[in-house]
């Protein structure tokens, strides 16, 4: 399966992002739970993360990154990209 990732840019204050942080790990998981590998982390620096996932195609991987609680509730802005590994 591709690898995909989700970069990040929060857009709310940290208050309001912080409420829904319990809900995007437990998605991260349930992703895991069904094989998508998924890993997600945040920046040093303030502001933003990454969500790192395997998907079938650029499409199930845009289904998965709209159902993230942290988009559905427009905390942050984001990019997704198909990520091609060239050493393991």
């Amino acid at each position: 399966m591709p690898w995909f990732v989700k970069i990040e840019r929060g857009i709310v204050e940290k208050k309001t992002f912080d409420q829904y942080v319990p809900a995007h790990k437990a998605y991260v998981k349930h992703l895991i739970a069904k094989g998508h590998k998924a890993k997600t982390g945040y920046w040093g620096e303030l502001g933003g993360g990454m969500l790192l996932f395997e998907a079938n195609s650029l499409e199930e991987a845009k289904k998965i990154v709209i159902q993230d609680p942290l988009i559905e509730n427009k905390c942050v802005e984001y990019e997704i990209h198909e990520w091609r590994i060239v050493v393991e």
